[in-house]
């Protein structure tokens, strides 16, 4: 009993001694419930500009900037697509024996991705647009971005040589180096705008379901 008594004195004493610490505690208790309150408060901030934006996408009009943007898209990857047929046509040399088959679906699948996207966006058929976008087709462009990354089947010593000779100078600067760079930058581009519109895909439809 007095071991038991003896014990109880010491947990009392130890609390006492602990009673001066117990507001710097608090203290840092509400830190921390301060902390957790921004980050919640930034999440439902998150949440409701993809709600706002999902309600502005549930309409069929299709604005002026998504046109002019679909018809540029059009415009520059028809044209490198057609430059980099020249190159396999003439042999300039600027593939790599490393550019077999399925680097050429990666490369020209890019191309023909954004072609369709966009031409969808001129007919009327921004949804299905969309859903190419965000169920598919960004995700592919990543995948073949990070692939040509990884086997770089290209000489850029030799991107100029389809070229005429007075145009060549435009190109030239452009090494394997800085080549690498932009692709890189492309893949993180891709893959930021992917996942965006995947989420935003998704709010899209749970608005259909409300309204």
């Amino acid at each position: 009993m007095e071991l038991s008594l003896s014990r109880l004195k010491d947990a009392l004493f130890e609390w006492l001694l602990r009673f001066e610490n117990i507001k710097s505690v608090l203290g840092l208790g509400n830190k921390v419930n301060e902390n957790c309150g921004g980050r919640v408060s930034r999440l439902e901030s998150i949440k409701n500009r993809f709600s706002k934006t999902a309600r502005k996408e549930l309409g069929d009009e299709i604005e002026a900037d998504d046109k002019v943007a679909s018809v540029f898209l059009i415009v520059v990857n028809g044209l490198f697509g057609l430059y980099f047929i020249a190159h396999q046509t003439v042999s300039t040399g600027f593939f790599t024996p490393r550019f077999s088959a399925f680097e050429i679906v990666m490369l020209y699948g890019i191309f023909v991705y954004w072609i369709v996207t966009s031409v969808l966006i001129l007919i009327g058929q921004r949804n299905p647009s969309r859903d190419l976008d965000s169920f598919g087709g960004l995700f592919f462009a990543t995948f073949a971005f990070g692939w040509l990354i990884v086997i770089f089947p290209f000489e850029f010593a030799h991107f100029a040589d389809a070229l005429p000779d007075v145009l060549r100078f435009l190109v030239q600067w452009i090494s394997n180096e800085i080549a690498l760079v932009f692709l890189i930058l492309l893949f993180i581009a891709h893959l930021i705008f992917a996942v965006y519109s995947l989420v935003l895909r998704l709010y899209v439809r749970k608005a259909r379901k409300m309204f």
